[in-house]
């Protein structure tokens, strides 16, 4: 055998080192992962992209990268309002249906590397967004938007010369379903644990046909990863009975939430505000009351289902201060109404449920300005420093909460 065969028989025997590891784990059985996964109870869904810069829904891909900019991007914000509305678990839009995908890719340069007015095209959000929730103790979600007819919909239309990308950056073309087993890859070996796979458009008909087939690459490199196909209620597909309320109530189906008596383990997803993405339009008025959430919360914890409530964060990259202020009032209310109490095991406040399930166990107290938290192991987030805007993060100090205990 030449060096060079030697060589190559090196590079492959690195590359397929994940896979090996991910087969040697013992596969936890579904129901063992349903169990885990019911056990969150309530998660932030983050629709954030470069939608959240151009006023729509659904991007198409040849939108302008220079306008992604978001001047205050702050992930620990996000994570601190989440588990200040008393949520164990969050989903976030890594790519959506611009195909823009919001970490370094080396299969596209159609990813965050051409954000040039966000840390020069050198910034990683998943990373960030990773990191910032795992300090806070909470479960780590990523949405990943399969392909679709997307440019003409939500009142997109090309202009003379562009090409349908169908979701996927251009250099997917030819090739849908290896191009998204490659960066599912990426995804699933660069960040340590991801707990939840989040797929939209799953049975579209572009790689509905090869699903199972995507699927079983997540598992074979992390095979605890929750994988849920948005609005399936076939356990052949999903790990986890899905309902996109905002879709099925509009669309007049006529199950829109787990039935009354449901066995199955569920998620509902919804909206705090108007839409998934953040627009101008929205406002405090145009917030879920605290009523209504806490409601919906209840309904779905009766029904063995989760709830997955969507916060965008607005265009400086932060949640907005009524968007913060609301969460903080729902993990207030419910704490209120005896869903979260002192909890003897538990160091600080814990969740006791009246639902007749696991305990989801979380912590809720009054907001403080989050400046250099130095207690890691004493029940508060790790050591941090505001990242890169300190002035900014003591102005508003007041809408900034700090992280609780780490979960048990």
């Amino acid at each position: 055998m030449t060096n060079h065969d030697m060589k190559r028989l090196l590079f492959f025997a690195v590359a397929l080192l994940p896979s090996l590891f991910a087969l040697a784990q013992e596969p936890p059985a579904l129901t063992k992962l349903q169990d885990e996964f019911l056990s969150w109870k309530f998660g932030m869904f983050i629709h954030f992209n470069v939608a959240t810069f151009n006023n729509r829904q659904w991007a198409t891909g040849h939108e302008d990268p220079a306008g992604f900019a978001p001047a205050w991007l702050d992930c620990d914000q996000w994570a601190d309002a989440a588990k200040a509305a008393g949520m164990k678990y969050a989903v976030f839009t890594v790519k959506h249906t611009g195909g823009w995908c919001l970490w370094d890719s080396q299969y596209t340069t159609h990813d965050i590397t051409a954000f040039t007015n966000y840390h020069q095209g050198k910034g990683d959000l998943v990373r960030e967004y990773v990191d910032a929730f795992h300090a806070c103790g909470l479960k780590v979600g990523l949405y990943y938007c399969l392909p679709g007819d997307f440019s003409s919909r939500k009142d997109n239309k090309l202009k003379p010369g562009q090409v349908d990308m169908h979701g996927l950056p251009p250099e997917a073309a030819g090739d849908y379903v290896g191009f998204i087993k490659k960066q599912l890859t990426e995804l699933l070996t660069r960040y340590g644990t991801v707990d939840l796979m989040w797929f939209d458009q799953y049975s579209n008909r572009y790689t509905g046909k090869d699903w199972w087939q995507i699927k079983a690459h997540v598992k074979s490199l992390q095979p605890g990863c929750v994988v849920i196909a948005n609005n399936s209620v076939d356990f052949k597909d999903t790990d986890i009975h899905s309902y996109e309320y905002p879709f099925l109530k509009a669309m007049k189906r006529p199950n829109t939430l787990p039935p009354e008596g449901n066995v199955h383990a569920a998620e509902v997803c919804d909206t705090l505000g108007l839409g998934w993405f953040w627009t101008p339009r929205e406002n405090e008025d145009t917030m879920k009351s605290v009523e209504d959430v806490t409601a919906m919360l209840e309904l779905c914890q009766k029904r063995r289902a989760n709830y997955l409530l969507n916060v965008g964060p607005d265009d400086t990259g932060r949640l907005p201060d009524y968007a913060a202020k609301r969460l903080r009032e729902i993990g207030a209310s419910l704490t209120d109404l005896g869903h979260f109490r002192l909890s003897p095991e538990t160091p600080g406040w814990g969740i006791s449920p009246q639902f007749g399930r696991p305990p989801l166990h979380a912590w809720v107290k009054p907001l403080r300005p989050r400046l250099k938290v130095t207690q890691a192991r004493n029940g508060m987030c790790p050591a941090r420093t505001g990242r890169a805007h300190l002035s900014h993060e003591l102005a508003l100090a007041q809408q900034v909460g700090a992280c609780g205990p780490a979960n048990p």
